[in-house]
């Protein structure tokens, strides 16, 4: 790696669980810096678990200087109060990472799975393989969380390299 790896941050917005990875990538090198997951308490109000979510971001971004914010499209819930839910997240996560002045960037779920599995349909376990076996990791992560967030930073980079 050279002395300014491009940094990004993936994440996969949830209410109950917020997922995110951040890699460091120079030429064709690419190393996983920290992953997790940012959990919510379903007892507290509303709100406040919004304001988790966004802080807990605020912190991660401030600790690892990233460039870039990858995240999903907005998904389309079969179910109108779970999409509110959701895009209130998404929204918490979109204003930590303006607010720190990020470029952010969606991606389409396939075209998320196709980067890293080379096919759009595959199943979650199919990307946590793949996720795990191109950044060398020494086990694959605790949850699908995390597994879609470092995804979504990797579909970045493939999008990248193939602009450069």
């Amino acid at each position: 790696m050279n002395d300014n790896p491009l940094r990004v941050l993936g994440v996969d917005h949830g209410l109950n669980r917020t997922g995110y990875g951040l890699i460091a990538a120079s030429s064709n090198q690419m190393q996983c810096l920290d992953f997790g997951v940012i959990e919510t308490d379903a007892d507290q109000p509303f709100h406040m678990r919004l304001q988790s979510i966004y802080q807990a971001l605020t912190a991660i971004i401030a600790q690892w200087t990233p460039e870039v914010m990858a995240v999903e499209e907005a998904i389309y819930a079969q179910n109108v109060r779970t999409a509110l839910l959701m895009g209130h997240a998404r929204g918490a996560v979109l204003l930590a990472g303006a607010h720190a002045g990020l470029s952010i960037q969606a991606y389409p779920p396939k075209k998320i799975k196709m980067a890293v599995t080379g096919y759009g349909n595959a199943s979650k376990e199919q990307v946590q393989f793949m996720v795990t076996r191109l950044l060398r990791l020494t086990a694959q992560p605790c949850t699908f969380d995390v597994t879609d967030a470092l995804a979504v930073a990797i579909c970045h980079l493939h999008q990248q390299r193939g602009r450069g």
